[in-house]
């Protein structure tokens, strides 16, 4: 809903200070101190004006300060009773002066109120007393007609003006504010997003290092209730320490991919099936280097689709196939299928949902189940 113009303040961005050039703020003081100056002269240069007259002068001059001071307090805070009070009484003394001889101070204080009243209340309120301050003003005027009217009719711009400079210094002000606001917000969310990013690396390596290597051990426990081979448990707690050693490694990797230094990804993927038996990779559509998220995520999709076919399908033959296409990447990774293994219910069962997860943070999916064969998982992710 549109605020009424006539009823609306002046923002409080307008009537404050602040956003108001340092030059601009001394030439305001000027301007005061020669009017002040001006009052103070024209006052009491007469020599009629002595004794009594002289006191009341002085006073009649502070009390009309501490009246602005205190309208200006007043719209500042926009509250328009004290405002239109203030203004009343000004209008009021000013008239009193112009009664007691005071007829220069009387006539810049008219019209400095009119201009005051159009810059700083609403118009509704404004217009009346800047109308009562102007017709003061013309009416003890001793030029001509037409001088006066001009200069009545120059005085109200000049408060309409200055009314509009003192609006659009309080609207760069509030989008200035704004600005920072969404910039701030902005810098939150940035960070917030790479403690996200970072959080999901050290996840997914431990997930598929640890995952690993609970295998590993998880098979030599098997063993050793069996009262198998000494050679075999030896086996199985070698390919854990051996798991171990991989995790760390791909630790150091996930260090070097925050710090944006990724390996080539097909390197990758060739040294990550030397790790399993019977798989294999193949590459096909044009090779480019891709965002960081995007090879992360065909990274870690891979670990992860790895490490569940070592557990449920021990000993079956994995392909894994990376296709680069004009507008994303596939990662299809394939295993023959086999009896489960022992280890099947190992693990907490979050591989597939964070593999999914990580995919729709990129704006791309997965797709994981059962084929003719085997079992098979395809990432999907933009470039």
């Amino acid at each position: 809903m549109t605020e009424n113009a006539w009823t609306r303040w002046p923002s409080r961005e307008a009537l404050g200070r602040e956003g108001i050039p340092r030059p601009r703020r001394l030439l305001a003081w000027a301007v005061r101190l020669l009017v002040l100056g001006v009052l103070l002269w024209s006052a009491f240069h007469d020599s009629r004006v002595h004794g009594w007259g002289t006191v009341a002068g002085v006073g009649g001059v502070l009390l009309a300060g501490a009246l602005v001071w205190a309208f200006l307090r007043m719209t500042l805070e926009h509250r328009l009773w004290p405002s239109l009070t203030l203004m009343v009484l000004l209008l009021g003394l000013t008239a009193t002066a112009h009664v007691r001889g005071f007829e220069s101070p009387a006539i810049v204080l008219w019209c400095g109120c009119a201009i005051a009243a159009l810059e700083r209340l609403p118009l509704a309120a404004a217009l009346p007393l800047a109308s009562v301050g102007l017709a003061s003003f013309a009416a003890v005027n001793g030029d001509g007609w037409l001088t006066t009217a001009t200069t009545t009719g120059g005085l109200a711009l000049a408060g309409y003006a200055l009314r509009l400079d003192a609006e659009a210094r309080g609207n760069a002000q509030r989008l200035l504010a704004q600005e920072r606001a969404a910039r701030a917000a902005e810098a939150e969310s940035a960070a917030l997003a790479e403690r996200a990013r970072i959080t999901r690396e050290i996840h997914d390596v431990l997930a598929h290092s640890l995952s690993a290597q609970l295998v590993h051990l998880e098979a030599a426990r098997l063993l050793i209730e069996q009262d198998a081979d000494r050679d075999k448990i030896l086996e199985r707690v070698v390919a854990a320490r051996g798991m171990a050693r991989d995790g760390l490694d791909e630790t150091r990797q996930a260090l070097s991919a925050l710090r944006g230094e990724l390996t080539p990804l097909e390197d990758f993927l060739t040294e990550l099936v030397r790790t399993v038996d019977s798989a294999e990779v193949t590459v096909g559509g044009e090779r480019r280097a891709l965002p960081a998220e995007a090879s992360q995520a065909v990274r870690r999709v891979a670990q992860e689709a790895l490490t569940n076919a070592r557990k449920h399908a021990p000993g079956a033959k994995v392909h894994l196939k990376l296709e680069y296409g004009p507008q994303e990447v596939t990662l299809d990774v394939r295993d023959s299928g086999g009896s489960p293994g022992e280890l099947a219910e190992v693990g907490s069962g979050y591989g597939l949902l964070g593999m999914r997860e990580r995919a729709e943070l990129l704006g791309g999916s997965l797709e994981a189940g059962p084929d003719e064969e085997g079992f098979v998982v395809t990432l999907k992710v933009p470039v």
